[in-house]
């Protein structure tokens, strides 16, 4: 299980690296299962970037992120073509060599049955110098992390399975809780007031979200904190509002 220190507050950004998810061939179903993973082990997501398969662009970027996050996730670019490039450019950003990991190539040799092994699927276990390895059940090319950095596939049912290797790496703090309220109204009839309230609890994070459903219009007004107590006081009040409104 990943630690936890309640009193600090843990955050982390997601690069999204791949041409396939800009030009839309590909959708991206990583971030909403990272948000939630990392938000149950008290860190929270501040950031996400989608970006190119570009050298520079990656470099520049990871460098940013490991710079401003606590923890930074990488996804997609790790594969056997020549596009996939993450694992240069982590290299390039800590100035370490770009090899092979001997423990990574072992775990391919015996996936592959080395008759299998060709050029381009020994490419995936090239990484960065003194990278450490996150193992992958599901189709056995390992991610690695350096540092804060942590390098996983762009495919999410392999990278969700590979979850259960950084759990033992990282750290956890201070967890953010959530309650919403749900109206039966347009968002604009309860905006001004929304507003005022988000005044009134400023250490809360208040948001709302329109839907459409069965026909007919909504709005989900979510409350989001670290004092649970404080979350309950500001639901009651909300709740009190909704009713009101909806009276009338």
């Amino acid at each position: 299980m990943s630690m936890r220190n309640e009193k600090r507050r843990f955050f982390a950004a997601i690069l999204i690296i791949g041409d396939e998810i800009l030009s839309g061939r590909t959708q991206d179903a990583n971030t909403s299962f990272l948000a939630k993973w990392l938000n149950e082990r008290g860190i929270q997501l501040k950031e996400v970037r989608i970006i190119p398969d570009q050298l520079r662009t990656i470099i520049n970027n990871v460098n940013i992120l490991r710079k401003k996050y606590d923890y930074v996730f990488t996804t997609g670019g790790i594969g056997p073509t020549h596009d996939d490039i993450t694992a240069l450019a982590i290299s390039k950003v800590f100035k370490k060599r770009y090899e092979y990991n001997k423990e990574a190539l072992k775990i391919l040799e015996t996936h592959y049955k080395n008759s299998y092994l060709n050029d381009a699927r020994k490419k995936m276990a090239k990484m960065p110098r003194g990278a450490g390895l996150i193992y992958n059940p599901s189709s056995s090319a390992p991610g690695f992390y350096l540092k804060n950095v942590f390098v996983l596939p762009g495919v999410p049912v392999i990278l969700q399975s590979m979850m259960h290797s950084i759990e033992q790496l990282i750290k956890g703090g201070q967890k953010v809780f959530s309650e919403t309220v749900t109206g039966k109204m347009p968002e604009s009839k309860i905006g001004e007031q929304f507003g005022k309230l988000q005044k009134k609890f400023k250490d809360l994070s208040l948001g709302s979200y329109p839907f459409f459903q069965a026909g007919k219009i909504g709005v989900a007004l979510v409350i989001r904190g670290y004092s649970k107590k404080r979350i309950l006081q500001c639901k009651k009040v909300l709740q009190n509002l909704v009713n009101k409104i909806e009276k009338f």
